[in-house]
């Protein structure tokens, strides 16, 4: 039970870095990386919810393919060379503020629910949670539409990107001026 305890709390820890890193590094690239590090210590606690399934769900989709593509698009386009917002006025106080007003929100939300479940022995969970059975039929029976809208929502992502890539890189003067395509 001690192990759990450590593995829990070193992997919750990685998840915040992780998450905070996405957010504070500056460079895109870096911040994929911290991304998948997020991801990686996400699918820790995925095992050690017993939830096999879903933990090798989130290596193998999300930190393999998905964050993989992200890599690539980063690498290919590239980080911007000056730091992005520092033209726009007000937009670090209203970041601030805005951060600030979900640090209350998350607050209230801990203070208000979650610690009541600090002596107890969590959600009741049946046998066979995370399978990919129970899964699939969660998918295809309940989630469908915003399973579907997330599948487009990563093709447009991908599209975008390219042609944000194509323009940035000038492929289409290339290809106008009768060069190579």
């Amino acid at each position: 039970m001690i192990f759990e305890d450590i593995v829990f709390f070193i992997a919750a820890i990685g998840a915040l870095a992780g998450a905070a890193g996405v957010v504070i590094l500056r460079n895109p690239f870096y911040s994929v990386l911290s991304l998948v590090g997020h991801l990686f210590f996400l699918a820790v606690l995925f095992l050690l919810l017993h939830a096999q399934f879903l933990a090798a769900a989130q290596l193998i989709v999300y930190a393999g393919a998905v964050m993989v593509l992200y890599v690539f698009v980063v690498a290919y386009i590239g980080g911007a060379e000056e730091p992005l917002g520092q033209n726009v006025p007000g937009i670090r106080p209203l970041g601030v503020l805005f951060a600030a007003c979900v640090l209350i929100e998350l607050c209230i939300a801990v203070i208000g629910s979650g610690l009541k479940a600090l002596d107890t022995h969590g959600a009741h969970v049946d046998n066979g949670f995370g399978a990919p059975a129970q899964i699939g039929s969660l998918l295809l029976n309940q989630f469908l539409i915003p399973f579907e809208a997330a599948s487009y929502l990563l093709l447009i992502a991908a599209v975008g990107a390219l042609v944000l890539a194509r323009k940035r890189r000038g492929f289409e003067e290339l290809t106008e001026g009768g060069g190579a395509a």
